[in-house]
């Protein structure tokens, strides 16, 4: 691989920028600035899942970095290990008007195209890796291990072969199988006057009046749209309460709504939505941006991508703001990585670079390409590369942010 050329690269001002973006980007919504920083002052791994812009100021800064072998399509353009997790993909149809099945769907894979764009499939990969060297460092693996699983990961995106469901897994999907809407709605809602609403505090903010009444007509937009489409009573999308959400690290700024509905009816019948403000991807700054509507944008690369897409999702429009919308289940979790056997890291790593393969190969509506050894050594070495760099501008964020 040619040298890469970071003379004059500072970490500390890679930190300064990112600090100003986060202020810039919470400006709307100044109570989360503190939130944001806290989140990103916990790991290296968490910094990177909030600094997305510093990742692709680092490619734009370093071109070489970004290099590598051929193929693109779609792209979530912001992978890591905690974008993958266990969904319910079913309609509204499957769960509230047939006969409740068996055993319900569950769905384990990429599951985060907030930022997704048409670009070379490297970007994610080289992300992966790099998230996965940085977790390493959190978890105490030692360096060869981290890199044994970087070269599994690989393997496993090279092989155009799923690979057998590896145990934490299953263990994941089969414990958000078992998981209830009751149990749902009592984790984040509570009965005031005889009527469900979300429970205010970290999770879930008061909104203004206006900002209410702007969400309702929002989503009454969406909820006409996905009623006509799936032959639902529209009476199960009446709103009973609407909140800030508090959720995620990267997107903390956005504009996000908790939208609480009467769904079937009855104090356990209710139904919880997710609105999301999108805006233009971060990797717009390396020339892949997009002619689509932000929320337009994220659902066409999710039905490229993904087979099945979450369940009821949808867009919606406030003012001049672009949504995402779907609906909350108690089935969906992420791993969590500091809980996975060391036997268990290799597998694990394996499957998830296939099903990265996967994705790409559904949004490119072709096989992605057989790297060469030689590739995927090279992609190992920019990821070692950006890690450093990532893992010094997260010490000089703490300094910067410190309290």
């Amino acid at each position: 691989m040619p040298r890469l050329a970071l003379q004059g690269l500072d970490p500390i001002a890679l930190a300064a920028h990112q600090v100003a973006r986060d202020v810039a980007a919470t400006r709307r919504f100044p109570f989360l600035l503190e939130r944001k920083r806290a989140r990103m002052r916990v790991s290296p791994f968490a910094f990177l899942r909030g600094a997305l812009p510093l990742y692709a100021e680092l490619l734009a800064r370093v071109p070489e970095l970004g290099r590598g072998p051929d193929g693109s399509g779609w792209i979530a353009a912001d992978l890591h290990f905690e974008n993958f997790g266990a969904f319910r993909p079913e309609s509204f149809q499957e769960e509230d008007q047939r006969p409740r099945p068996r055993r319900r769907t569950i769905t384990f894979g990429m599951n985060d195209f907030d930022e997704a764009v048409v670009g070379p499939f490297r970007f994610d990969v080289q992300r992966l890796l790099v998230s996965l060297l940085l977790a390493s460092r959190e978890l105490h693996w030692t360096g060869g291990r981290a890199l044994a699983l970087g070269d599994a990961l690989l393997e496993g995106y090279c092989s155009r072969q799923i690979p057998p469901t590896p145990r934490p897994v299953r263990e994941l999907c089969e414990r958000a199988r078992a998981r209830t809407r009751r149990a749902l709605l009592d984790a984040r809602t509570e009965l005031h006057r005889g009527r469900r609403r979300f429970v205010r505090g970290a999770r879930y903010v008061e909104v203004s009046g206006r900002l209410g009444r702007l969400a309702e007509r929002a989503f009454a937009g969406y909820a006409a749209a996905v009623a006509g489409h799936e032959r639902f009573d529209a009476g199960a999308f009446e709103v009973e309460d609407v909140a800030f959400r508090v959720a995620g690290t990267g997107s903390l700024g956005a504009l996000r709504l908790g939208i609480l509905t009467r769904g079937k009816g009855g104090t356990d019948g209710a139904w919880l939505f997710d609105l999301k403000e999108e805006g233009a991807p971060v990797a717009a700054a390396l020339g892949l941006g997009s002619k689509l509507r932000p929320a337009e944008r994220v659902t066409t690369a999710m039905h490229a991508c993904m087979a099945p897409v979450p369940r009821m999702l949808g867009t919606a429009r406030l003012e001049r703001r672009s949504l995402l919308v779907r609906r909350l289940t108690p089935q969906e979790d992420k791993l969590d990585l500091g809980g996975i056997a060391a036997a268990d890291l290799e597998p694990l790593a394996a499957h998830l670079g296939a099903l990265t393969a996967q994705a790409h190969t559904r949004g490119a509506g072709r096989p992605t390409p057989r790297w060469k050894r030689a590739e995927r050594a090279a992609l190992v070495e920019r990821a070692i590369v950006a890690a450093g760099v990532h893992e010094s501008a997260y010490l000089a964020y703490c300094r910067l942010t410190a309290e």
